[in-house]
């Protein structure tokens, strides 16, 4: 009898595939819990709208939340479990935030994802945060990725080992790593990713602006060491944030250019 024609094709997951599939693992393992809140966000539509330059939502997100983060420690800190029997785990808090932004850039064909750390992102101009955004969609992979491009190539037990390690770390390394909160969002595909898998304390995903100029965002958080009370007032202020001082600085760009011009 003749084989079927219709078997399916199995092949390999890449390294990269590999390297994702280990961070899902880790993020298993991590507690988290959506709080969300819809924001309106017409007025900072409006100024980036007017903006000389161009400044993307992800980068006005990531500058706002450092900026919450400065004022709340626990948004820049990670569990440490006790290896030791019968100690407490602990807690280690970053003096400064780095933020894991998620980039799908296309590699030989295929949709792949990676990972870009913006160290203080607060202490940023949103021009240069934007750049550096726009830097890891744009240049070489092997460039602008080369440690995660590394990490992949790792065989597997040793990778991830590695990225255990980079998680559980108290070392100051740990945040330039791996970062003290993410983004990742499908905004600009017109769709919602709001319960994307995370290792990290935290991780903001947003929506589409509707009509009205109100966006839905939704954070999440490591119940070990956050609780909805503290989150909810995360994203009031995240929203207060994004509405005065983000506003403020892409106004600030308009005038600046407005008076270069005359």
């Amino acid at each position: 009898m003749a084989a079927s024609s219709d078997r399916p094709v199995v092949t390999r997951l890449d390294r990269q595939r590999l390297l994702v599939c280990d961070v899902v693992a880790a993020a298993r393992r991590v507690p988290v819990f959506p709080v969300e809140r819809l924001m309106n966000l017409a007025e900072v539509a409006a100024a980036r709208s007017a903006a000389p330059v161009r400044v993307g939502w992800a980068a006005l997100f990531v500058k706002a939340y450092a900026v919450v983060a400065r004022e709340m420690p626990m948004l820049r800190s990670w569990y440490l479990p006790n290896l030791c029997p019968g100690l407490p785990p602990r807690v280690a808090t970053s003096t400064e935030s780095v933020a894991t932004v998620s980039i799908n850039r296309s590699v030989d064909g295929s949709d792949t994802l990676f990972w870009a750390q913006l160290p203080a992102p607060d202490q940023q101009p949103l021009p240069n945060l934007q750049a550096a955004i726009s830097r890891h969609a744009t240049e070489p992979v092997d460039t602008v990725f080369r440690r995660q491009r590394e990490l992949a190539a790792l065989p597997r037990w040793l990778r991830k080992t590695v990225l255990w390690w980079n998680l559980h770390t108290a070392s100051r390394k740990r945040a330039k790593r791996m970062g003290t909160f993410s983004l990742s969002t499908l905004a600009g595909q017109a769709a919602y990713n709001r319960f994307h898998p995370s290792p990290l304390t935290t991780s903001l995903a947003y929506g589409p602006l509707d009509e009205s100029g109100r966006a839905l965002v939704t954070l999440l958080a490591d119940h070990r060491l956050l609780d909805g009370a503290p989150v909810a007032r995360a994203l009031e202020r995240l929203e207060q944030v994004l509405q005065h001082e983000m506003v403020a600085e892409l106004q600030s760009l308009a005038r600046h250019d407005n008076a270069r011009a005359a």
